[in-house]
């Protein structure tokens, strides 16, 4: 780091700074200039570890329960190094950050206690002190040995498989012995962890945890009163099963459960739009238009299926079109006599 970056002890930090390196020097200017930055800003901060090996200040609080020791955790982080502006690790530039899973893809201890003291939507500034982070090595170049590094982690959800791995585990037999309540949420784990895969652009590996969740759902008997909320967790992976098959190419496998959650809510649009999309991609552009119609007849402003349409209509056009050129091959001029009147339209309603 250049010597221009650091800021003079006593003045403001450079133009551009990192935010969390700035709150670090407000603090610090504001409480005296004992001590070093880090050492200031700890006076303020939580003791997590007990030891105050890792130290914790709530910047933005989360909401629900606190992170489950067997998490996957989906989270955006930053980490600094005391006098620098800029991190030497982060993963904030990508797109979409990966899914961790507590115990094997996180390497600091102290991220991991940080971690278990979260809730979804929290963002928190931890110090972790070298026992917690690179130990008495550290990690050359980029981190020296002994170093209290400072990192900003922002947890955007986490999701436990353990249960539902346990649970799945278990014969139909066994599974019947737990409550209805469990058995939904189980299913809405292995949903969760399939949309995240799903945004992924992994959709095999999605349609695995769609099934899965759709199977205990087939499984499991309720009584008659309970039974609208098993029917309602199977209208969601219904979808997404139908949307996923989309992505697959495999539009029969679409159609057939877009089928299938409609025999629960025939007036969904969703599913009516997936079933017309996949009718579409099958050339049967006569159900495609029936599907699509009923599905702008409930959301009659919804701009997909509009636009679904409007594409049906061109498909239709050109289906037309090259079924007139093959019958003017097929006869002689004045044969076409069949055909007249037909201009390809397909009017959209």
């Amino acid at each position: 780091m250049s010597a221009s970056s650091r800021p003079v002890d006593g003045m403001p930090p450079v133009e551009g700074a990192a935010p969390v390196y700035r709150a670090c020097w407000a603090w610090g200017f504001c409480v005296g200039r004992r001590g070093s930055p880090y050492q200031r800003l700890s006076h303020r901060m939580l003791d997590v570890s007990g030891d105050r090996g890792v130290l914790k200040d709530v910047l933005r609080e989360g909401s629900g329960g606190l992170v489950t020791p067997d998490a996957s955790v989906l989270v955006k982080y930053s980490g600094y190094l005391e006098h620098m502006d800029k991190p030497f690790d982060s993963n904030c530039f990508r797109k979409t950050p990966r899914l961790m899973k507590l115990g094997e893809d996180i390497t600091l201890w102290g991220m991991e206690l940080g971690l278990l003291s979260m809730r979804k939507g929290e963002l928190a500034r931890f110090l972790f002190k070298p026992t917690y982070a690179y130990g008495t090595l550290g990690c050359p170049p980029l981190i020296p040995p002994n170093t209290t590094v400072l990192f900003e982690i922002e947890l955007l959800d986490f999701l436990d498989s353990a249960e539902s791995d346990k649970f799945c585990a278990l014969s139909a037999e066994q599974q019947d012995q737990f409550p209805l309540q469990k058995v939904l949420k189980v299913a809405a784990t292995e949903r969760e962890f399939g949309n995240y895969l799903f945004r992924q652009n992994r959709f095999c590996d999605a349609k695995v945890r769609y099934k899965r969740a759709l199977l205990l759902l087939h499984r499991r008997s309720a009584a008659l009163e309970e039974q609208h909320l098993v029917e309602a967790a199977k209208l969601l992976v219904l979808l997404n099963l139908s949307f996923t098959y989309l992505k697959l190419e495999r539009p029969t496998m679409a159609l057939r459960y877009g089928e299938q959650a409609l025999i629960i809510d025939e007036k969904n649009a969703k599913a009516l739009f997936r079933c017309g999309q996949a009718c579409l991609r099958m050339t049967e552009y006569q159900k495609a238009r029936d599907f699509l119609v009923r599905a702008q007849k409930e959301q009659p402003f919804n701009h997909d299926i509009n636009n679904e349409l409007k594409k049906l209509a061109s498909y239709y056009r050109d289906y037309v079109d090259k079924e007139r050129e093959m019958c003017h091959r097929m006869f002689a001029p004045g044969d076409n006599d069949s055909t007249e009147g037909d201009d390809g339209n397909f009017a959209i309603p």
